[in-house]
């Protein structure tokens, strides 16, 4: 098992909700995608991300072909130029 944790920082914090959802909508629409976690930051301080999210899939290959899937893809399009920071963490579990 392979759990894919990201963090996200907005240049606009009010998307963070509309991006929760959006992660939210791909639960059953991408095959590689086995669970998948939202979280946005509640306390707001210095240096604190807008958003976690949390995934996990079968393997790397399982990750590769989520990052792949066209219904991701669209997301990615849509976050991209909304973020200032994103940070990356993929562990086995």
């Amino acid at each position: 098992m392979l759990t894919h944790v990201v963090s996200f920082t907005f240049t606009a914090r009010a998307d963070r909700e509309e991006c929760r959802d959006r992660l939210e909508a791909l639960v059953g629409r991408i095959d590689d995608l086995l669970t998948l976690t939202v979280g946005l930051d509640v306390v707001g301080d210095t240096g604190a991300a807008d958003l976690v999210l949390i995934t996990t899939h079968d393997d790397v290959a399982g990750l590769r072909a989520y990052q792949q899937d066209p219904v991701h893809q669209e997301f990615a399009t849509w976050l991209k130029p909304r973020i200032t920071s994103r940070t990356v963490v993929d562990f086995e579990s």
